[in-house]
């Protein structure tokens, strides 16, 4: 076993070794493990104190932020208020200053009171109850020794923890399943509660005691389960249910959010009355000492505890499940099952789980009943990835805000109440739409992040950006709004526009730009500079080029000096009233509502096509690509730009006209390298392309669309999650030899399914690697929405043979 011992932040302490129950279904009482037998039925002042010594100690070692402490049994509630007082006292002491401190108990609430609520509130100590739903139900194993029903002294202990004074400590109700009971009268019975929280577990069993499975069914326990779920659905899902919510989390990529479903390594031990160290306690049901370690609080820390064999075994995450587990599609969402019910005589845990069918038809169960409803429309949708992707940025941009935390200075304040002016009317937030979405606007905002993150000064051009972004959406909306912009070296960038030379290169100045009827004025002292649409380049001023039918300016200016222009100060805009759109954090810039896109003027920034998308070879943050940026082109090195790719992109509408009309969509601005590979998409911002010079048409469309696939699917990375877990498996590509993990599956198989369309030759092993990421464990809902794309893509196309029923093709060229 490699790799560190994972530190436990989770300590179930037994404070008691008896119940006041007698049910039949107990762990510790009825299974194989009879231990509780030689136990001291309270545990001592000396074991609590121990205890306590040695998490605060473990929590010191491994700078733990904080460590939950579970009150446990038998029945805890039996130890008594006092002793209970001893444990509060002992563990918030020793962890104070170490660590935060969670207590939690485990009760099944017959003697719950307001004696024991009262010190549980005194010390934040919130208490989850065991009820297995309405009378019947409960009644059915949860009995007093003498046969009496629990029932009613259980709901009385509910009602008491959720008065109004005790309601913030309800953890809620755990419920075992049982398949004699009805499961829709069940849930009702708990839901009509309104616990915080229902958890539903699974009846501890191995394969040497299987669950009772009345019908024979493997899959009955996911019946009962998916029945309960069906009720919770139409229920509106009035309260959380820890096994749902674990699956649906990881079935969207994360994290699983209980120990008896997926990978994640146990962080948990058990401490018994006696001050015995032990592993989880449900592993009382496999054999007799399958929980011991041999380690105790007096003589071993919980470091050495956690360096046990057993304890690592379920640290492992995919290594430590079955070989049929690491194969299967859904083991990242039951991760094997619980480590007990995995158990064999014959093959330890080595085994999936006693519930694995029921496991694998209860994922799938509940994907099939969501999925829907859970996909991201960003997949589908080119409108709805692009909303998302403006989305994104002003988050960033609003992160930024609140990450500066005035550090930006009056420049960036004074920008920011600009920004918000700007919003303020239809025709600014559209000007400031097209310019956030302008690619190179989020490297800008990714870089200043990450410096502020790494404490090195942002002061200067990092946030000097931001009233230039402001002033060219003023621009391009026509507001009549003055916004001061820091020049240097006698040069002010406004990103899409251009670059305005006012002259000299002395210290930085500021100038203000206001917009002037079909242009913009440039005041920079006794200099002011008016910048009009439509002129070419000029003495003072370098415009953001489009490509088109030759080569065109983006309010392309002529400056001249001859006199003076306007000259107001800067605004002061209020907070944006009710109505407005939803802002993404403290302060941030409201984002657009959903499914909106920049529109830009007709013929302004984007035309029809990606022939008139923008030729930004200006703008500083361009360097985003692997290869480096070229320097300005000339007029004729444009305009051969120009003219190769109206060629280019002429040849992928006639062959592939769908792709070309969502790309005409998206990409805005295409910036020229010195090198690389023919087309690069760039490290942030959606739109963007680099492109070295060299090539024939047809090499130029084939890197064209690679480039836009690569963009793409990077975009989809970022608004949502296609996969989880990469690099836990390897995957052979069909047309190499090569194991790669599922990132590179999936990038290179959506590359080539978008190519296929355009060079056959391309299409040969799609199909199978669409049958692998289909198959994989890796992939979430929406990497399988994705997939479904895929399929639909290359459905018709004379290929390999594969699920799509694609047609086998024997005689396609070797694949490049």
């Amino acid at each position: 076993m490699t790799g560190p011992a994972v530190p436990f932040r989770e300590i179930v302490l037994k404070v008691h070794s008896r119940c006041d129950l007698a049910c039949d279904h107990c762990y510790v009482y009825e299974h194989a493990d009879q231990s509780w037998r030689t136990r001291p039925k309270t545990i001592s002042d000396q074991v609590v104190s121990r205890t306590a010594r040695r998490l605060a100690e473990h929590a010191g070692t491994h700078a733990l932020p904080s460590v939950t402490v579970i009150l446990h049994g038998g029945e805890p509630l039996l130890a008594g208020p006092a002793r209970l007082r001893l444990v509060c006292e002992e563990f918030t002491s020793a962890l104070a200053g170490i660590a935060e401190l969670d207590l939690r108990i485990h009760t099944n609430g017959l003697q719950l009171s307001p004696r024991y609520l009262d010190l549980f509130d005194e010390f934040h100590v919130r208490v989850g109850i065991s009820l297995d739903g309405d009378r019947a139900a409960n009644d059915r194993h949860r009995r007093y020794a003498d046969g009496r029903s629990s029932h009613a002294r259980v709901l009385k202990a509910v009602d008491l923890l959720r008065q109004e004074r005790y309601r913030h400590l309800d953890l809620g109700l755990l419920c075992t399943v049982d398949l004699a009971n009805d499961p829709v009268a069940v849930l009702d019975a708990l839901a009509e509660l309104r616990p915080p929280l229902i958890d539903f577990l699974l009846p501890h069993a191995t394969w040497a005691e299987p669950p009772p499975r009345p019908d024979g069914s493997p899959t009955a326990y996911a019946a009962w389960l998916l029945t309960v779920f069906d009720r919770w659905q139409e229920q509106g899902r009035p309260m959380p249910v820890r096994l749902f919510s674990s699956v649906l989390s990881t079935l969207d990529g994360g994290p699983s959010l209980t120990e008896s479903l997926g990978l994640a390594p146990t962080d948990l031990v058990v401490v018994e009355t006696d001050g015995r160290l032990e592993q989880v306690d449900s592993l009382k049901s496999a054999y007799e000492g399958a929980a011991a370690t041999g380690f105790d609080v007096f003589t071993h820390s919980f470091d050495e505890v956690a360096a046990h064999p057993g304890i690592r075994a379920r640290q492992l995450g995919l290594a430590g499940v079955s070989a049929t587990c690491r194969r299967c599609p859904v083991v990242r969402s039951c991760g094997g099952g619980l480590y007990t019910h995995r158990y064999s005589p014959a093959g330890g845990f080595d085994n999936p789980s006693v519930y694995c069918a029921d496991l694998a038809a209860l994922i799938r169960g509940i994907e099939e009943r969501t999925a829907a409803a859970r996909e991201s429309p960003a997949v589908r949708d080119p409108g709805e990835l692009l909303a998302a992707q403006q989305d994104l940025t002003r988050t960033l941009l609003a992160h930024l805000h609140d990450s500066l935390d005035g550090a930006g200075g009056e420049t960036w304040a004074q920008a920011w109440e600009l920004a918000a002016e700007v919003e303020s009317s239809p025709a600014g937030q559209a000007g400031l739409d097209l310019v956030l979405a302008h690619p190179y606007t989020r490297t800008w905002l990714l870089d200043t992040l990450e410096a502020v993150v790494a404490g090195r000064p942002v002061d200067g051009p990092p946030v000097e950006r931001l009233a230039a972004s402001v002033a060219a959406a003023a621009v391009h909306a026509r507001l009549d709004l003055a916004v001061p912009v820091v020049h240097r070296d006698g040069r002010l960038f406004l990103p899409t526009l251009g670059e305005v030379r006012i002259g000299g290169a002395g210290e930085p100045g500021t100038a203000v730009v206001r917009a002037e009827g079909e242009g913009f004025a440039v005041r920079a002292g006794a200099t002011v500079l008016h910048i009009a649409r439509g002129a070419g380049e000029g003495a003072h001023w370098r415009p953001v080029r489009a490509l088109g039918a030759g080569v065109r300016s983006v309010r392309a200016p002529e400056a001249t000096a001859d006199r003076p222009g306007p000259s107001t100060g800067p605004g002061h805009a209020p907070n944006p009233g009710p109505g407005h759109a939803p802002d993404p954090g403290p302060g941030g810039v409201p984002n657009p509502g959903p499914g909106h896109v920049p529109t830009p003027e007709p013929g302004d920034v984007r035309g029809p096509g990606p022939v008139h998308v923008l030729l930004d070879d200006l703008d500083p943050y361009r360097s985003c690509f692997e290869a480096p940026t070229a320097h300005r082109l000339d007029g004729p090195g444009a305009a051969a730009w120009s003219a190769t790719l109206a060629e280019a992109w002429a040849l992928l509408a006639e062959t592939v006209p769908d792709q070309v009309a969502e790309a005409a969509a998206v990409l805005t601005t295409l910036t020229p390298l010195t090198g690389g590979a023919p087309v690069q998409a760039g490290r942030h911002g959606y739109g963007a392309l680099g492109i070295a010079a060299g090539g024939d048409a047809r090499t130029l469309a084939t890197a064209l669309l690679r480039g836009f696939r690569r963009a793409k699917l990077r975009a989809l990375c970022q608004v949502t999650d296609l996969y989880a877990s990469d690099g836990s498996w390897d995957h052979r590509l069909p047309w190499q030899e090569e194991a790669v993990p599922f990132s590179r599956l999936l990038a290179e198989t959506y590359e080539r399914a978008g190519l296929a369309l355009f060079a056959p030759e391309f299409l040969a092993g799609v199909p199978q690697a669409l049958d692998l990421i289909e198959e994989a464990a890796e992939t979430t809902v929406d990497g399988k929405q994705l997939l479904a794309v895929m399929r639909k893509e290359i459905n018709g196309t004379d290929g390999t043979s594969g699920k799509n029923g694609c047609k086998t093709g024997t005689d396609r060229a070797a694949v490049r």
